[in-house]
């Protein structure tokens, strides 16, 4: 069979799903995956509605890994593997995306409800629209054109639908990867759709280690006409947010394979404190997000800012507690060479026409774990790159074609094929 006229009858198929590709994302929108750290109950409704779909359109290969968390609806939080048999079913081509959102933040920056998709000619606006169900969406029709048109792919397609990727992981990809029964192997093309260019040329084959700390200043509260009776946490802390700023400097080495070439020190939430006016604040809270080029072990960053808590300590007469949300070293990347990098390189410019580059980011996403095990793992998509903004949408032609290059990717013979 001529493999050009396959591929091109494959593309039309997936054309043709653009509107139940549409149906799909509104759907999803509708149901928000908020982890129970962001005020919601975890992934359960939209993983049984992920389920339902591939089952009702003929993907009933579906194997369920949830991990125990008493938070969340249903005291789980889901994972989903969906496969389809390949010609070589002792390998696999894994499409990793997740379920998981982040809040919408503040609604005044929002043009429309956010869990109500809005569909406009070229695209879908919604929360969680292009982070992460644009891919999640795609890869599932990826898997449907194929059963249509009657095509086995070279490897068995294996489609994960992961929880808790925006909260580090625990209860998705590192639970998935823990599974018994051993899912991933060495020779396994890995792909995870969750980073991207907005021209789809971009592959992502490593991440800077990534390091959130919780940093609780106290002080005494007190009456605000009466400040000397007090120490003030919020003044202290802020000042601590701006002492902060001396960390870039310190760790200023650059790799240009990463992008931003440096390691970045961004502090973001901060807990409430009091709720009135007139009281000065006992306790302040603020979080930093450190985004650290590997060189760098994050034992040095954390003692860097235990220095810079204990001038304020002196200098303000507050205390300074420093806690570890998150914590993790990068390991190896995956090599430019790796068999996978090359063939989505195939897939991608047979689609988009363009000739793909692999480099690093700050950002973090469920490839790291797989790293850490000795993965080889790509990371790509084509993106409007409007993840975690108000009025995040997703573009539905990068819908459809990333679907195509998934199917294509596939049907593609390498090396180590």
């Amino acid at each position: 069979m001529d493999l050009s006229s396959v591929l091109h009858r494959l593309d039309k198929r997936i054309e043709g799903y653009r509107d139940e590709m549409i149906n799909l994302q509104t759907i999803l929108t509708s149901l928000p995956a908020l982890a129970p750290e962001n005020g919601g109950v975890g992934e359960a409704e939209k993983a049984k509605c992920i389920a339902g779909y591939c089952r009702k359109h003929g993907l009933t290969d579906i194997r369920n890994f949830d991990a125990p968390d008493p938070r969340a609806l249903g005291g789980v939080r889901p994972n989903l593997v969906v496969s389809v048999p390949g010609r070589n079913r002792l390998r696999s081509l894994w499409i990793i995306s997740h379920m998981d959102i982040v809040p919408p933040g503040e609604p005044e920056f929002w043009k429309y409800d956010p869990f109500t998709a809005v569909v406009t000619s070229d695209r879908i606006i919604g929360r969680g629209t292009e982070d992460n169900q644009q891919d999640l969406v795609a890869s599932i029709f990826a898997a449907l054109a194929l059963r249509s048109e009657k095509l086995t792919p070279v490897l068995e397609l294996r489609l994960a639908f992961v929880a808790d990727e925006e909260t580090g992981s625990a209860k998705g990809m590192v639970h998935l990867a823990n599974a018994a029964g051993r899912l991933f192997n060495r020779d396994d093309f890995i792909v995870v759709p969750d980073f991207g260019s907005e021209d789809g040329s971009s592959i992502e084959i490593a991440e800077k280690s990534t390091l959130w700390l919780r940093l609780a200043v106290h002080g005494k509260q007190c009456h605000a006409s009466t400040p000397a009776l007090g120490v003030n946490a919020m003044r202290a802390a802020s000042h601590l947010v701006v002492s902060l700023d001396k960390l870039p400097a310190r760790f200023d080495r650059q790799d240009n394979i990463y992008m931003p070439q440096e390691s970045t020190f961004e502090p973001t939430k901060r807990e409430a404190n009091v709720p009135n006016i007139n009281t000065i604040p006992g306790e302040d809270v603020f979080y930093l997000d450190c985004r650290v080029l590997p060189v760098y072990d994050l034992e040095e960053i954390i003692g860097s800012v235990r220095e810079q808590a204990a001038e304020i300590e002196h200098r303000f007469g507050v205390t300074v507690k420093i806690s570890t949300v998150q914590k993790m070293q990068a390991p190896p990347p995956t090599r430019e060479t790796a068999p996978v990098v090359g063939a989505l390189s195939k897939a991608i410019s047979a689609v988009y026409g363009v000739d793909p580059k692999p480099l690093g980011i700050g950002g973090g996403t469920v490839a790291a774990h797989l790293r850490q095990r000795g993965l080889n793992v790509a990371v790509w998509s084509r993106q409007a790159k409007t993840a975690h903004q108000p009025n995040e949408f997703c573009l539905i032609d990068n819908m459809v074609g990333n679907a195509k290059v998934f199917a294509r990717l596939s049907l593609l013979e390498s090396e180590k094929q």
